[in-house]
């Protein structure tokens, strides 16, 4: 590529950093159309030496071809040294802008499955309907920790967990840069949104988040660490801002913390328009062309204008003026020109349209649909309520703004951006009335709306059904949303939404609460009288059939929350949260303070890794292979038995979590350190394994990155069971490596009842 980069002339660089959106290009200026207009497309390969362009919508995947097609012979003809295009576009979960594809749960399902490979599956499936077709760039996955649950992208993370958010992303990555089945193509991701954008003050997309910098190497690195260590191609630029300084104008975010500490070597794109952002927004240059420079600066190596071509111009004048060198911006051209170069596209530029009969693929529908039955998690079951048994029903009602919706089932960034109106979905995925008479063939599955032609409640109506019916299941939850359109203020579920569930309840029948949308609504004012619990999240195409099957008894729920669910609007916390928090009592201050107000257990509903099943199981046998753990290369062996002990197969997410009771930085309560999910025939025990590495598993970072290993004690839980071990190390990770240490023979831990789960050898991200 320096061969190629020293026949350029600086506009041709400039071209290649610069991306532009379908609106510029195509017949009509809407988003929607994957129409091409050959002479806008032309005149800007030819006059701008555009080097990108992105997105579109759902359209059947010839069309793609076509389109594809003549843009790539446009660009090799127009281009001096014939340089393709590459191509951007949002495949959030699977090919979602192609149409018939498999789409599968978003994230924060996969999360809630606790198995990576789902996370390898969509990633799959995502580049076999979606790779021959001209989309060589993939902007996935999301790395972002779902940490705020007002924010209006949660759903696209994979949960709280930086382990699991890890785990996830790495896999997805790897899968989606290296899959073998789409040669000679290879597509390019992009991990999304570098860094800590998931966790504004405020809970809105796009603002400030206040995240100390020792907070920010802990929490919000390591996802996009594994990523990168996966073999990441480029990397998404958070859009909002860190303690006051924008991302896209943070030097010390994008060059000393993504290029010399995590040794990033990819393309570092801006997200939509966020340049033009640091003007007319976060105000913090004065014109364009001063925050063009001072995004350049900062590490950004292409810009996503995305309508206009003033950042050619700037640029050029920012090089004649001595403001930018000739060599930052071959760097940046030369980053492009390698990613094009790493996948294919000089060899390959064409799309091709002999293999579209994978589009539609029924096998990676099937994966779509078996993804979602692993996704869903079941909250509360009282008096096992769940299943109900086909052959127990003879009535059942369906009812809520999700009963009968294709939409709400999949979230945004299905077929476009903010998802499409209900009967643009495809008839031929099931809604999940539909597949509960499907799953009840015998029964008399009905629905009624719960509002009128003229909007007003029918409350009196939906409690006569209900006391017909022999049970009741309410769909709840939200219309899809993405970024600012779903901003909110109040997660409390919509008070229409309530009455509609005390209706219900005043049938006297059992009633199943499903929560379907993007983020925990808050439903404490009707969960005690509900009789099952049911987070269904957004499961995509296969949500209808999973859930069906789950409430029926076909399926065994094995999913965890991925996330901590709130109870008060007022109040989140996370599973990892300190000391400090969740453990003021009102007692505490003495006699006149009791009767201030309501005790209660937590603040949080459900806690991180909860889930129920149809099975039970127990954990018993903790033991470790030493009390004490000396130096840091030595390794300590954990093992714990895991049984089902009740009547049916099942599957098992095994959770392992360390708490670090004494840290100079306050430490979490307790912090996920590995996971693995098996399956469990009825009465089936298990030893299930998990080895402490102290650098990995006991050190926790400093402001700087640096890793702190530090003497003292540790509790190790999984399921009921816990133990305690000390580290003796010596030295601090910083400082040196203290001699190795010795290991004895295994020793029983004790066993104190506790929340937790099970598993292989870690293999956690540097």
């Amino acid at each position: 590529m320096q061969q190629l980069l020293a026949q350029m002339t600086l506009e041709e660089k400039i071209g290649q950093m610069t991306q532009l959106n379908i609106s510029v290009i195509n017949t009509t200026g809407m988003q929607k159309d994957v129409v091409l207009d050959s002479a806008k497309a032309a005149a800007l390969v030819r006059d701008f030496h555009i080097g990108s362009f992105l997105n579109g919508e759902a359209v059947p995947a010839a069309q793609w071809v076509r389109y594809s097609a003549a843009l790539q012979r446009i660009a090799l003809r127009e281009s001096r040294l014939r340089i393709p295009i590459i191509y951007g576009i949002d495949h959030m979960h699977g090919a979602s802008y192609v149409a018939g594809t498999a789409i599968f749960p978003h994230n924060i399902n996969l999360g809630a499955s606790f198995n990576p490979e789902l996370a390898r599956q969509t990633a799959r499936a995502t580049v076999l309907e979606s790779a021959d077709l001209g989309h060589h760039w993939v902007f996935a996955p999301v790395l972002d920790l779902g940490v705020n649950a007002y924010w209006p992208r949660f759903y696209e993370t994979y949960g709280e967990d930086p382990l699991v958010a890890s785990r996830m992303g790495a896999a997805f990555v790897c899968e989606l840069q290296t899959n073998t089945e789409i040669a000679p193509y290879k597509v390019a991701g992009s991990g999304k949104h570098f860094l800590g954008y998931s966790d504004p003050r405020n809970g809105w997309d796009r603002t400030n988040a206040l995240i100390p910098d020792q907070r920010l190497q802990e929490f919000f690195r390591p996802s996009f660490q594994a990523a990168i260590d996966s073999g990441l191609k480029s990397i998404m630029i958070n859009s909002g801002e860190i303690n006051g300084e924008p991302t896209h104008a943070s030097k010390a975010i994008l060059t000393d913390l993504l290029r010399r500490q995590m040794g990033f070597k990819g393309v570092a794109v801006t997200d939509w328009e966020d340049i033009i952002r640091l003007v007319r927004v976060q105000k913090v240059a004065a014109n364009e062309k001063e925050a063009t420079w001072m995004a350049i600066d900062a590490g950004v190596d292409m810009a996503m204008t995305p309508y206009t071509t003033a950042f050619c111009r700037y640029v050029k004048e920012l090089v004649q003026e001595g403001r930018l060198t000739q060599e930052r911006i071959n760097l940046s051209a030369g980053r492009v020109l390698q990613m094009k170069d790493e996948i294919g596209l000089f060899e390959n530029p064409m799309p091709r349209a002999d293999r579209l009969s994978r589009v539609g693929d029924p096998a990676l529908r099937a994966q779509a649909v078996a993804a979602a039955r692993e996704s869903v998690v079941l909250l509360k079951n009282d008096k096992n309520v769940l299943p109900l048994a086909p052959a127990r029903v003879k009535r059942l009602l369906v009812v809520g703004p999700s009963a009968d919706s294709r939409a709400n089932l999949s979230g945004g960034w299905t077929l476009a951006w903010q998802g499409r109106p209900e009967d643009n979905y495809p008839k031929d995925v099931p809604t999940l009335l539909e597949a509960l008479r499907k799953e009840y063939p015998g029964a008399r599955v009905e629905t009624l709306p719960y509002r009128d032609a003229k909007g007003k409640l029918q409350l009196a109506s939906i409690t006569a059904a209900a006391k017909l019916a022999d049970a009741v299941v309410l769909a709840v939850g939200e219309r899809p949303y993405t970024e600012g359109m779903g901003n909110t203020s109040d997660l409390t579920l919509p008070d229409d939404q309530q009455q509609l569930a005390r209706a219900a309840q005043a049938s006297g029948k059992p009633t199943v609460l499903l929560m379907i949308g993007g983020r925990p609504g808050i439903i404490r004012s009707v969960a005690e009288g509900t009789s099952a619990i049911v987070w269904a999240g957004l499961p995509g195409y296969g949500g209808g059939t999973a859930l069906a099957e789950i409430i029926s008894g076909k399926t065994n729920p094995s999913g965890k929350l991925p996330f901590t669910y709130p109870q008060f609007a007022g109040h989140i916390s996370n599973y990892h949260h300190d000391n400090n928090e969740n453990s003021l009592e009102l007692s505490d201050f003495g006699a006149g303070f009791e009767k201030r107000g309501p005790k209660y257990k937590s603040s949080m509903l459900t806690e991180f890794g909860e889930g129920l099943s149809y099975t039970t199981y127990a954990y018993s046998g903790l033991t470790l292979s030493d009390s004490v753990l000396t130096g840091s290369t030595a390794r300590l062996r954990a093992t714990v038995r895991v049984s089902n002990t009740g009547p049916r197969d099942g599957q098992e997410a095994v959770l392992w979590f360390l708490t670090d009771e004494v840290g100079r930085i306050t430490r979490p309560v307790r912090l996920l350190k590995h996971f693995d999910k098996q399956a469990f025939a009825a009465g089936q025990t298990r030893e299930l394994t998990f080895t402490i590495a102290p650098q990995r598993d006991l050190s926790y970072p400093d402001g700087q990155g640096r890793p702190q290993l530090e003497d003292g004690w540790f509790t190790l839980r999984v399921g009921s069971q816990t133990a305690r071990f000390r580290y003796a190390g010596g030295l601090s990770a910083q400082n040196g490596t203290a001699p190795t240490g010795t290991t004895g023979a295994a020793r029983p831990a004790s066993a104190v009842p506790r929340s937790g789960a099970t598993t292989a050898e870690a293999s956690r991200p540097k």
